[in-house]
């Protein structure tokens, strides 16, 4: 069965000059490790160790023929420092509401910058000075009593990770706007002369986690929020739950707490540590008397670690963890190793339910069908189906046997075969924010998974089908 019967081409990017990236060059977009993509809608980021390439494209009715005049490309070249060797380690898309949408890098140093789609710097900020592995956009309504909806950006480092609020990245977002006078998110600036201000505003107010307890991590997710211990069972802080995976530990997971100073442990070393610490720089300045006109420019410093909690780890040498994937409530993570399998993880059993073998080099997407055929046929319009008419499903991308496969979730077979080419990737929009989400049920948008192929630069989409 062919390809084309399973997927729907929806843009070509051949016109566009990659050069500067590498293209020109047989599988050039998967055999560098430095290039890095994300995918929103109607716009691709593409970026290497110091540059990044954004193209627009105008959304078309012929799906069938792609226009590649309509391309709009603008590129960005971030303010990196030469003495630190610092370059570009991750990239992400935020969209708010469909209106204001922005490209957010982090560094090798563990910066975090946000750029306007025009290559406006916005907002920078340093998280914790380490290599920014991912940023992690998300957002839960898991129980609509508790009032347990969340939308975050979470950042990845190793042995790290931080959480960003989405309204205060939003709030952030509309101050510059309105700093800049821009009537319209998506304007162009080209006629406005404008100097890059990335610090004029207020740092974003974020927490901060260690989770090397088990060693540093390749990667690592916040799944959702969690009942707290059994002794602070009558707290009101809230917490969340963290999965990490790594060389040392295949999997592990953490309780984290948004105040760590409200349990009983953590309040008796909110007062003994300060008053300690105290005491000792009393004693050191009594001793040493040293000159404390330092003419050094003080360091910057990240805000200090929250409270994690270790709940589990899977350790099973040589096996380490690669990537981590996680389903739209965060109830699964889908996780590959270093021994090509994959491991289908329950987040609130902690427990693996399934496991796959022989998917070396493999990448995992969740992904929602059509299951009901009753249903496909009765109703005229793709856009009327709703949230009960779809399965969840993982996409198995498998490099070594050009093929994506669709697999039923937890425990279903396997529906769909699909032929992918080499030098492809498969991607996946960006989370959108607030309402773009949770409007009507008709108006529901599914977990959707393209294909990139940059040997020919076709960008097209997995039918949502089952035939």
């Amino acid at each position: 069965m062919s390809r084309r019967s399973h997927t729907t081409e929806l843009e070509c990017i051949a016109g566009v000059d990659l050069t500067d990236l590498g293209a020109g060059k047989e599988g050039w977009l998967v055999d560098s490790p430095n290039l890095l993509v994300s995918l929103d809608t109607h716009s691709l980021a593409l970026a290497n160790r110091s540059s990044i390439l954004l193209i627009h494209w105008s959304q078309s009715n012929n799906t069938t023929r792609p226009d590649p005049v309509h391309h709009r490309v603008v590129k960005i070249r971030p303010d990196l420092s030469p003495i630190e060797a610092e370059y570009i380690s991750a990239v992400e898309w935020l969209v708010f509401d469909h209106d204001i949408r922005v490209l957010a890098v982090g560094t090798s140093c563990g910066y975090l910058l946000i750029f306007s789609v025009h290559g406006r710097l916005i907002h920078r900020q340093i998280v914790n000075p380490a290599k920014i592995l991912k940023l992690r956009v998300r957002g839960t309504k898991q129980d609509l009593a508790q009032d347990t909806s969340s939308e975050e950006v979470c950042v990845v480092m190793p042995g790290v990770i931080a959480r960003f609020e989405g309204s205060d990245i939003k709030n952030l977002l509309q101050q510059w706007f309105r700093k800049t006078h821009s009537q319209f998110w998506n304007q162009d600036f080209d006629d406005m002369i404008l100097e890059d201000s990335g610090n004029s505003i207020a740092s974003l107010p974020y927490q901060l986690w260690s989770v090397s307890k088990y060693g540093l991590c390749a990667d690592a997710a916040i799944t959702g929020v969690m009942p707290p211990p059994l002794m602070e069972i009558q707290s009101t802080q809230r917490y969340y739950c963290a999965v990490a995976v790594g060389d040392d530990a295949v999997i592990s997971a953490f309780r984290l707490s948004v105040d760590k100073s409200r349990s009983l442990v953590g309040a008796i070393l909110s007062k003994v540590v300060p008053a300690t610490f105290s005491t000792i720089a009393s004693l050191s300045k009594l001793i040493w008397r040293s000159d404390q006109n330092d003419t050094k420019k003080p360091e910057v410093k990240s805000q200090p670690f929250a409270r994690a909690s270790p709940l589990t780890c899977l350790k099973d040498h040589p096996r380490k963890g690669e990537k981590l994937t996680l389903s739209p409530s965060g109830t699964l993570a889908a996780i590959t190793d270093s021994l090509g399998r994959i491991l289908l993880l329950d987040t609130q059993a902690l427990v693996v339910v399934r496991l796959w073998k022989g998917y070396r080099e493999a990448s995992c997407l969740f992904v929602e069908m059509l299951a009901s055929k009753d249903n496909a046929a009765a109703r005229p319009s793709y856009n009327e189906y709703s949230k009960s008419d779809y399965c969840l499903c993982l996409a198995i991308h498998a490099p070594r046997k050009g093929i994506v496969e669709v697999w039923q979730m937890r425990t279903g077979p396997r529906l769909l075969t699909v032929p992918c080419p080499k030098g492809s990737k498969i991607l996946q929009p960006t989370y959108r924010f607030s309402s773009a989400t949770l409007s009507s049920p008709s108006a529901y948008v599914p977990l959707e998974v393209f294909f990139l192929n940059g040997d020919s630069g076709q960008i097209s989409v997995l039918n949502p089908y089952l035939h």
